[in-house]
């Protein structure tokens, strides 16, 4: 079996956050032309895709009030259409990957994922992996799921990622965002932030480093939660490596992908 990468687009970067619904369908092809193009050239390697879903689960989620819980008849309503915004995205998403040659099958969490107070407990992985033994790329993304203290919540890919991560065992995690990785400040807001190459968490934990929250509208944490998903997994799991790189860029995802060395973003590892 190949080398296993987990690759999440994040919401941010293919979908309009300031508008509803809005996909960037030109980034998302070109994110999948280069995905495509590393597995031309590397025809062993094998990924889990992810992505986030932006202004579409996003906006619906936060005016529902999903991730906190779910409650009444109208909360369910909410809960609902949460989950079909989700699956709009992916299905745009999906479409981009397949009309680039990638043999990419949608994988619906909500479908089996459980959760107890709003932490992931349960998910069928088993066809992930038996996906991935069949040369497919299985497409997983935010999405809804049941809770068995909240009644429904929403789980972002993070914690997909973070969930399958012990299971599958993936080298590194690739997180394509707006941003070439984790900054000093808001970059988006403070033009002397700057960015950190590399973060243990260490730095995390000593309070060195200072999280900022999402630009837009973001019910999963923004890059807040994120750095703290996936600082909480190398600790747990010392030899995976997350990138956090800027997918606006052309090329840059595909050097955190194929050649990790010169990637361009922040590199989370064990330690430094």
């Amino acid at each position: 079996m190949g080398e296993l990468v987990f690759v999440k687009l994040g919401g941010s970067l293919i979908t309009d956050k300031t508008r509803p619904s809005v996909a960037r369908t030109d980034v998302i092809a070109r994110l999948a032309g280069e995905i495509a193009q590393v597995l031309a050239a590397r025809p062993t390697l094998r990924f889990v895709l992810g992505h986030g879903s932006g202004s579409f689960g996003h906006v619906v989620g936060r005016r529902y009030g999903t991730r906190d819980g779910v409650r009444g008849r109208e909360g369910w309503r909410g809960f609902a259409e949460t989950a079909a915004a989700a699956a709009r995205l992916n299905r745009i998403v999906a479409d981009a990957m397949l009309a680039a040659g990638i043999p990419t099958w949608s994988i619906q969490p909500s479908a089996t994922a459980r959760c107890h107070d709003g932490q992931l407990v349960s998910l069928d992985w088993q066809m992930i992996e038996q996906a991935l033994s069949v040369g497919l790329v299985p497409l997983i993304y935010g999405d809804v799921a049941l809770d068995d203290v909240r009644g429904g919540t929403i789980i972002s890919t993070e914690e997909l990622f973070a969930f399958l991560a012990p299971l599958l065992r993936p080298s590194r995690i690739v997180l394509a965002g707006e941003v070439e990785g984790v900054f000093t400040a808001d970059p988006l807001r403070d033009p002397t932030a700057r960015r950190v190459p590399v973060l243990t968490p260490r730095d995390v934990e000593t309070g060195q480093i200072k999280l900022a929250g999402a630009s837009g509208i973001d019910v999963t944490g923004g890059m807040s939660s994120k750095v703290r998903i996936m600082t909480n997994l190398v600790r747990r799991i010392s030899d995976i490596v997350v990138w956090i790189v800027s997918g606006l860029q052309p090329g840059h995802l595909t050097r955190a992908i194929a050649d990790p060395e010169q990637a361009i973003g922040t590199c989370i590892r064990h330690a430094a």
